[in-house]
């Protein structure tokens, strides 16, 4: 092939794609030669190179491992803590390595804005390199369409004028932009294929975009409700509370909730007892001063109020207490939630009284109770008792009773289910062995010395705990996802294509009439789309009688 050939062929195949060329001029990489402009263009077009991009999307989705093995502070800062409680060695390592807040890191956040400018920088001018093409027409055909990969060929008593309008008619029938060329028809197709390789693209833009307005401007947080309590959406109302460096506390959406009740049924026998098979919320809500409504919230299956989301997270159990002081006055009456431990909600928690209790001398002092609760008793005897079933058959309450000092006036915050008793003494029985006592409900467990009683009532409420979350960001990346995955198989299953009809008067007056294609690459289907083609036009302009023709295939020398 000479060299006027080869540049034939390569004007016919030029912008069948609309990635960037390479330039020889920026292969030469001469250190001394190339000034800070110079590098600064080497390192622009480095960064903005696919190459880089897919680098920089690889490193984010490894930077994001740790983060899913790794307790992290954003989502619960107790298993961080109890995770550095643990790893003595590995904590300060993990710290200066940031992993304990991951998608806050430095490192992270470099990956993520380098990846955002690529993505940018490499669909900008291509975007624009598309936008001519469709705005071009496909250039004309080659001298000799003999060297294209895909060619065939016949004589035909038609007039040339005829068989290139019908070939124009054809080709704009099968959808291709075509158009006439001198003395051939030119035709090109597949156009989706670089607006897929766009979209894709794009589409990664938008989720990282979504992905970011959703960490600046989301907010979650935890609530634990007991049938019967409420909750309203405002800061003081949460016992747990994060939100984005950008959020407003004047965004938290105006409305509350009531938890009329809760139901959980659970498989009774079998292999699988004591699986959950129902599991849900009731609750009654409303907006601001409007009406009352009633939902349902399941696991999965969210409450939305403008915008905000209520996820369903766990339930356990709140046996009803009443306290009573030396003189048999009702201090407390309330259900205690408890902490369940296990799937058959084997539970613990503690009881506090900090205010409204006298001894039997008429001094103010403080009561603590650890609690031990099983919603269906075994372990008889004096060891340790445990739940067979996590439904309401047979409930126990444990009870370990301190006084002293609760230590919640010190101002530092402390875990309402857990009781600190470096400043508490414990109840002795008459005999000096640790007052301890299982009930069952509607049982009393009195304190020594006239100190007055506990009682566990005929009433176990059950509670639920929830999820309050509003990311603005999730439609826009669930859309993102979308349009990407539809994006890549339009890159990945359409083919960019080609195709050339010349149509001249030989030498001893019938119609030569030629057909070439060319592809970005190479596929089976292209030889098979120029035999359709051929046999709908050979139809129209038949074969004139004489020695047979070359047939569909690749150009032989």
């Amino acid at each position: 092939m000479s060299k006027t050939e080869e540049r034939d062929l390569d004007e016919a195949g030029a912008q069948l794609s609309t990635a960037p060329t390479e330039n020889p001029a920026d292969q030469a990489i001469g250190g001394p030669t190339l000034s800070a402009v110079g590098w600064l263009r080497w390192f622009w077009r480095q960064l903005t190179s696919m190459r880089v991009a897919l680098i920089l999307l690889f490193l984010l989705s490894l930077g994001s491992i740790p983060g899913s093995l790794i307790p992290q502070n954003s989502v619960d800062e107790l298993k961080v803590q109890a995770f550095k409680e643990q790893h003595d060695v590995l904590t300060p390592i993990y710290e200066k390595l940031q992993l304990f807040d991951v998608y806050s890191s430095v490192w992270f956040s470099a990956i993520y804005i380098l990846l955002f400018v690529s993505l940018v920088g490499c669909i900008v001018p291509r975007s624009w390199q598309f936008v001519g093409q469709l705005r071009s027409r496909p250039p004309g055909a080659p001298k000799r369409l003999t060297r294209l990969p895909v060619y065939t060929t016949w004589r035909t008593e038609t007039e040339p004028e005829r068989v290139r309008e019908a070939a124009l008619a054809m080709v704009k029938k099968r959808r291709f932009r075509a158009h006439d060329a001198g003395d051939a028809v030119a035709a090109e197709k597949g156009y989706l294929r670089e607006a897929g390789n766009l979209v894709f693209h794009v589409s990664l833009i938008v989720m990282l975009l979504a992905f970011a307005a959703g960490t600046l401007f989301k907010s979650e947080g935890g609530k634990l409700i007991v049938e019967g309590d409420g909750f309203s959406n405002t800061l003081t109302q949460y016992d747990d509370f994060k939100s984005g460096s950008l959020f407003s506390v004047e965004e938290l959406a105006p409305f509350s909730f009531e938890l009329d009740g809760f139901t959980g049924t659970y498989e009774e026998s079998g292999p699988q007892r004591g699986t959950p098979r129902t599991y849900e919320a009731a609750v009654t809500w409303s907006k601001g001063d409007g009406p009352e409504h009633r939902s349902v919230i399941e696991v999965n299956k969210p409450l939305e109020i403008d915008g905000t989301k209520i996820y369903l997270l766990s339930h356990g159990y709140a046996p009803v207490v009443t306290v009573r002081d030396g003189k048999g006055n009702v201090v407390t009456s309330e259900p205690v939630p408890l902490l369940p431990i296990d799937s058959n909600v084997t539970s613990t928690g503690a009881i506090k009284v900090m205010d409204g209790y006298r001894d039997k001398d008429g001094k103010k002092d403080q009561l603590g109770f650890q609690a031990f609760f099983v919603p269906t008793f075994a372990g008889a005897g004096e060891g340790d008792m445990f739940s067979q079933f996590p439904g309401l058959e047979y409930p126990v309450l444990a009870l370990t009773g301190y006084h002293g000092s609760l230590g919640v006036n010190a101002g530092l915050p402390q875990n309402v289910y857990q009781l600190d008793t470096r400043k508490m003494e414990q109840f002795k029985g008459p005999h000096g062995e640790i007052l301890k006592q299982r009930l069952r409900p509607g049982e009393t467990m009195k304190l020594p010395d006239g100190a007055g009683s506990i009682t566990f009532e005929n009433e176990v409420k059950e509670w639920a705990s929830f999820q309050i979350s509003q990311q603005p960001g999730n439609g826009w990346a669930l859309a993102g996802a979308i349009a990407a995955i539809t994006g890549l198989v339009g890159s990945l299953f359409i083919q960019r294509r080609r195709v050339w009809v010349r149509a001249v008067r030989g030498a001893d007056g019938v119609t030569v009439v030629e057909m070439a294609g060319l592809g970005r690459s190479e596929s089976a289907k292209l030889p098979e789309e120029l035999a359709e083609l051929a046999a709908t036009l050979n139809a129209q302009a038949p074969t004139a009688p004489g020695p047979v023709e070359v047939p569909v295939e690749g150009a032989k020398e």
